[in-house]
């Protein structure tokens, strides 16, 4: 039980960290979101004319 409780607690710890992130950096995070769904779009299109 040790492991489990220990686990939460990092995962806990993890996830309010991330949250703040998010919440001071909206307009990075939106931004970089943007880029990476372009660059999978990208991705996409060259995988699919290569058959």
């Amino acid at each position: 039980m040790k492991g489990i409780s220990m686990g939460a607690m990092v995962g806990i710890a993890v996830g309010a960290v991330g949250s703040m992130y998010m919440r001071a950096n909206k307009k990075s995070i939106k931004k970089n979101v943007g880029k990476a769904l372009r660059n999978v779009g990208n991705l996409v299109d060259d995988v699919s004319g290569m058959f």
